[in-house]
C-alpha cells in the first residue's frame, strides 16, 4: 500500500493541487530492507531505515504510518506527536487497543491523528460516520469488513468450494496470507468493529470488548440449507445500542460471528473481497456503504484523503473535533437475543427427535421450524428456532451434547434479522 500512495501523490501532484490547494511532498520513505526488490516510481534517494530519525525530522509536517502492529507503530506515532507532526494511519490492530491513548495525545499537542483507511480501504466510512453522521443516534452499524472471509464465503456459495479449497484460492490470489488465522477466526474483523462501535456510539471500545467468532467451522451444508430457505452465509461485524431502562446509560454490543443473512438483505448481494457496511440511524433511516475493502491502490487513496485533510487543518492553524468518549458499557453477547440455525447428527431411531425436543422446551428455547434428513443409521435434525437468549441456546446444546443419542453438533450459526 506504501508504494501505491508514492504512485499516486508522484503521478497526481498537480491534479492534488488543483483539486485541494495542497502542495504534497514526499520527503522521507522509511522502510525495514534498504535492499528489497521496489517498484521503479519509487525515488531511491528518499529511502531510509531509521523510521525514528524520520518522526524526528522539523521538516517534515505530517507521518504516515502503514507499517501495521504495535511495535514499532505505537512509538513511532506518539514520537511523531510529540514532534508535532500529524499522524496518518492505516492500523487498525493498534487503534483498537490504543485509539482513545493516541487520540488524548493528539489532542494534547494540537495535532490529529487521522485513520479513514483502518476500516473498509477506500470506501469513506469513518469520515461519514465522523462528520455527515456526528449528530445522528445510530442505532446499528453491521458490516462486511473482512475481504478475505467474504471471497471465502463467496466461493463456497457460488463454485461449491470447501472452506480448505475456498481458502487455498483466497491465498493464491493473494486474498489470504500464508498464516490466515487473523481473518478466518475474526481477529481482524473485531478490530475493525471495536473502531466503528467506537466512532458510532462515542465510547471507548477495544478489542478485547468484542465477541469474534470465524468460519473455519462453516460448511457446504450450512450453504445448502441457507439457499433451500433464503439466506446465503456472511461473516458479520454488528455494533449495536441497546437502550437501557428509564434513567440508565444504554449498552454497547460489539461482536464478530457467521450469520445467516436473507437474501433480501442488501448485504447477501455482497461478492467476493468486497466489503459493505449498513448503518441504521434514528433520523437518517438506513444507509449502505460498498466499495473495495482492500488492495494498495483503494487504501492508499483513503490514505491521501487524510493526508489533504491534514495538510488543510495545519496550513489553517486549525484541528479536526476530538471528543473525550467514556468507556463504553458492554453487553455481553449471552444476553442478546437471536434467532439460531442447529444441526444436530443423532441416531436415526424412534423417541430421539422427542428427547432432543424437550431439551429445547425445558430451557425455555422455542422451535420455529425443523428438518430431518437421514444419514443410513444416523439422521440430521436441522433447527431454525424463535428469538431466544443466547446463554439459554449454550444452554440447551450443552444438555444436547449429552444426550446418548446425540452423535455431533455440525451446524451452530445466528440468523440476521431477528
Amino acid at each position: 500500500m506504501g508504494a501505491a500512495l508514492v504512485k499516486i501523490i508522484l503521478g497526481d501532484q498537480n491534479l492534488i493541487e488543483a483539486q485541494t490547494g495542497e502542495v504534497l511532498e514526499i520527503a522521507a520513505i522509511a522502510v525495514s530492507d534498504l535492499s528489497a526488490h521496489r517498484p521503479s516510481w519509487i525515488p531511491r534517494e528518499l529511502l531510509t531505515d531509521d523510521a525514528f530519525s524520520v518522526v524526528a525530522d522539523p521538516s517534515i509536517d505530517i507521518v504516515v504510518e502503514v507499517i501495521g502492529g504495535h511495535d514499532p507503530a505505537k512509538a513511532l506515532i506518539e514520537e511523531a506527536l510529540r514532534s508535532k507532526k500529524s499522524v496518518v494511519t492505516a492500523n487498525k490492530a493498534l487503534l483498537s487497543e490504543f485509539g482513545e491513548e493516541i487520540s488524548v495525545l493528539a489532542r494534547s499537542q494540537g495535532r490529529d491523528v487521522f485513520y479513514e483507511a483502518a476500516v473498509a480501504g477506500g470506501i469513506p466510512l469513518i469520515r461519514s460516520l465522523k462528520v455527515s453522521l456526528a449528530a445522528e443516534r445510530v442505532r446499528r452499524v453491521t458490516g462486511i469488513v473482512n475481504g478475505t472471509t467474504n471471497f471465502i464465503l463467496s466461493k463456497m456459495s457460488e463454485d461449491g468450494l470447501g472452506y480448505g479449497d475456498a481458502l487455498k484460492k483466497a491465498q493464491e490470489l493473494g486474498y489470504a496470507e500464508t498464516d490466515p488465522s487473523a481473518d478466518v477466526e475474526g481477529i481482524d474483523a473485531g478490530a475493525k468493529a471495536a473502531i466503528l462501535a467506537s466512532i458510532a456510539f462515542g465510547r471507548q471500545v477495544q478489542l478485547g470488548d468484542v465477541f469474534h467468532e470465524g468460519i473455519t467451522s462453516v460448511t457446504l451444508d450450512d450453504f445448502e440449507f441457507a439457499k433451500r430457505h433464503g439466506y446465503t452465509l456472511k461473516l458479520l461485524a454488528i455494533c449495536e445500542w441497546i437502550e437501557g431502562s428509564p434513567g440508565a446509560e444504554g449498552s454497547i454490543s460489539v461482536r464478530v460471528h457467521p450469520a445467516m443473512v436473507p437474501v433480501t438483505h442488501p448485504l447477501a448481494s455482497v461478492r467476493d473481497a468486497f466489503n459493505a457496511v449498513f448503518v441504521e440511524g434514528d433520523s437518517v433511516g438506513e444507509l449502505m456503504f460498498y466499495g473495495r475493502g482492500a488492495g494498495g491502490l483503494p487504501t492508499a487513496s483513503a490514505v491521501l484523503g487524510d493526508i489533504i485533510d491534514a495538510a488543510h487543518n495545519l496550513r489553517y492553524g486549525s484541528m479536526e473535533r476530538h471528543v473525550a468518549r467514556p468507556v463504553a458499557r458492554i453487553l455481553p453477547i449471552d444476553e442478546l437475543d437471536y434467532q439460531f440455525y442447529i444441526a444436530i447428527d443423532v441416531l436415526d431411531r424412534p423417541g430421539v427427535l422427542a428427547q432432543v425436543a424437550t431439551v429445547f422446551g425445558e430451557n425455555g428455547v422455542s422451535i420455529m421450524s425443523m428438518e430431518q434428513v437421514g444419514l443410513g443409521s444416523e439422521a440430521r435434525l436441522i433447527f431454525i428456532t424463535h428469538l431466544a437468549k443466547e446463554r439459554a441456546v449454550q444452554r440447551t446444546l450443552a444438555e444436547v451434547r449429552n444426550l446418548e443419542a446425540v452423535k455431533r453438533l455440525v451446524g451452530f450459526i445466528r440468523v440476521l434479522g431477528s
